[in-house]
């Protein structure tokens, strides 16, 4: 998984947590682009115009606006997304002398070195209390077996997605995408003079 400035937590293969910079806010940037690809709305506590006033519509985010931190505007909590956007700056960023905040070039841009930073830590399970995988495991088990609001739904854990999303994909034989993404795709193939996508039908 390519992602920029990053913290990355994996545990036996078992459990996965991947703190991106996007996933200090509530979506990421790829979310609200893929949003205004399909012409779609998006949640209202995703992003902000270029007034820096709440919006739905994708395009005013994209386009001098920004991602709301995770939790949205101070009202909802987003003031601990803010808290969690400072300390990964810290740790990806200033601390591994890397550009942070504003100095990081804009999304899509490409008149500016990247250099962004990471931070790995790796902690050993076996330094502290005997019995951590089994106790992990009952941590994801008991998360799963939480009550919904709707039979229709269920309690998920870090990673359940992502196998899921595997699944499907083994099942179709390929990657399912919007018809906008595949027409993105081959237009961007077409400027750089490369064979567009492959369809399975």
């Amino acid at each position: 998984m390519l992602c920029p400035s990053q913290m990355f937590f994996r545990v036996l293969t078992v459990f996965r947590l991947d703190q991106e910079i996007d996933q200090r806010m509530t979506c990421k940037v790829i979310d609200v682009e893929l949003a205004a690809r399909k012409e779609n709305p998006v949640p209202l506590s995703w992003g902000v115009g270029a007034g820096g006033k709440e919006t739905t519509d994708p395009s005013k985010v994209l386009n001098g606006g920004g991602l709301l931190p995770l939790g949205g505007v101070e009202v909802s909590g987003g003031y601990k997304g803010y808290g969690l956007s400072s300390m990964i700056e810290i740790f990806c960023g200033i601390l591994a002398g890397a550009h942070w905040g504003p100095h990081v070039r804009k999304w899509m841009s490409t008149n500016a070195e990247a250099d962004l930073g990471q931070c790995f830590v790796a902690i050993d399970p076996e330094a502290f209390a005997p019995g951590f995988a089994e106790r992990l495991q009952d941590f994801m088990q008991t998360m799963r077996a939480l009550p919904t609001s709707s039979p229709s739904f269920k309690v998920e854990v870090a990673g359940d997605m992502e196998k899921r999303h595997e699944l499907l994909v083994e099942e179709l034989g390929g990657i399912p995408y919007h018809k906008n993404q595949i027409a993105f795709i081959n237009e961007l193939a077409g400027k750089l003079g490369v064979e567009p996508v492959d369809l399975i039908q």
